[in-house]
């Protein structure tokens, strides 16, 4: 016999993504599925959990950044100033 194939991983079980951009961008669409009210019970929770993980991992890369920012202006992180 033939050894089924595995279905490709549900967005909620998928690897998070290597990058911010990415990360946003899926966290948007989850938001705007959720707040469709489309999904069933359990779907609705799997999206939540997701969205959570996307979210802290879109906070960690912030505060990375965050944290560069200090160690090159010496320790101090001084307020953004657009040109």
């Amino acid at each position: 016999m033939p050894k089924a194939s595995s279905p490709s991983p549900a967005p909620e079980t998928a690897p998070l993504p290597a990058h911010y951009e990415a990360a946003m961008q899926e966290l948007e669409t989850l938001v705007a599925r959720m707040e469709s009210g489309d999904l069933p019970l359990d779907q609705l929770l799997a999206s939540y959990e997701r969205g959570a993980a996307l979210l802290q991992l879109c906070r960690d890369k912030l505060q990375a950044v965050e944290d560069q920012i200090k160690v090159l202006d010496k320790g101090v992180l001084k307020p953004w100033k657009s040109a």
